[in-house]
């Protein structure tokens, strides 16, 4: 365990120090790992007892429930009294737009209350008369982008190729005019996707879960299951390596990113330098189907174990009824 806390205070104070590391070189940036982990190193002390919240010895302290993030139950009753002080709802009275003919991007298209998104995603101090472009329509950008043009870059995504008068869907689906070349940058598409915080991105999830409950798909699901997915980074070699009492702490030009060992895979190294993302699902007995509900990311180096009550109680705060959950051995024996 000191060797995951002596790791997760050089990460904290590199990214307390230096703001603008994603700008530095790698040259600066192996430097000042170097400093600051022999600094961390002379002043540890590894008599001390650790009384550490699991969540923030793992690093996923950022993604850990509270008080903003909506339950269920809550929103429901967010969404059904929503609309409550106007004296017409348009959005329950809209038809489908002729324009959007896929019938994915209809299914969204109608999921979607634009109101209710930008009241979940607006930043603080939000006005709308000032804004050209509102948060719904960037976030139905985000989604258009990611079910339809997941390969392309987001400036290639912001042009007239896919946003010119003549992309008559992707234009009413984003609900920008059909008679003007008026269009988002792709700057403020970046900035706005990060931006948007956990609490936020939390809220939209519930909100989409509030309508997957109310369908009945999950009606008969009373079995949970939990499992991870590997997330390599494209860089795959450590700004710096320092070795604590036999094992190695190392450091990369993400922070946050660590080196695992992954499960036997005949195709793939040993070896996954990265995140793990353990995702709970719900499975319903009747199909075999299995819907992902809510997940979690950590770097990779991280037994799955240490996953499962975070996870769980994140679940358990956005109001998912836990009775049984599956998983495979990692979850259940220790790192």
């Amino acid at each position: 365990m000191h060797t995951k806390n002596i790791r997760r205070i050089i990460t904290k104070q590199l990214k307390k120090s230096f703001p603008n590391w994603k700008k530095m070189t790698r040259k600066s940036k192996k430097e000042l790992t170097k400093q600051i982990m022999m600094e961390v190193l002379d002043n540890y002390d590894y008599s001390q007892t650790l009384d550490i919240p699991i969540e923030e010895l793992i690093g996923v302290e950022d993604q850990a429930p509270s008080a903003e993030i909506r339950s269920l139950p809550e929103m429901a009753s967010y969404i059904e009294n929503f609309h409550s002080d106007n004296l017409f709802h348009f959005d329950t009275l809209k038809k489908p737009y002729p324009e959007i003919v896929d019938p994915e991007l209809q299914f969204v298209d109608q999921l979607i209350d634009n109101q209710i998104i930008n009241s979940l995603i607006a930043p603080d101090g939000y006005s709308a008369v000032h804004r050209d472009i509102q948060p719904y329509q960037l976030f139905r950008m985000e989604l258009l982008k990611i079910i339809k043009y997941p390969e392309i870059s987001y400036r290639k995504f912001c042009s007239d190729e896919y946003f010119g008068r003549e992309r008559k869907q992707n234009r009413r689906f984003v609900r920008l005019p059909l008679n003007t070349k008026h269009q988002a940058d792709h700057t403020e598409l970046c900035h706005f996707r990060r931006g948007l915080n956990f609490k936020q991105l939390m809220n939209v999830l519930v909100y989409f879960l509030h309508h997957f409950y109310k369908s009945g798909c999950l009606e008969s699901a009373v079995i949970h299951g939990v499992d991870s997915s590997e997330l390599p980074s494209e860089i795959n070699y450590p700004l710096c390596t320092i070795q604590v009492k036999g094992k190695k702490i190392r450091m990369y030009s993400d922070p946050d990113c660590d080196c695992g060992k992954r499960r036997n895979k005949r195709d793939k190294s040993y070896y996954v330098i990265g995140y793990r993302l353990h995702t709970l699902t719900a499975i319903n007995p009747s199909t075999g189907h299995s819907f992902p509900l809510v997940s979690l990311i950590g770097a990779a180096n991280h037994h799955d174990s240490l996953f499962l009550k975070p996870l769980i109680k994140l679940a358990q705060t956005l109001g998912i009824d836990i009775k049984l959950i599956t998983a495979d051995q990692a979850y259940c024996a220790g790192p």
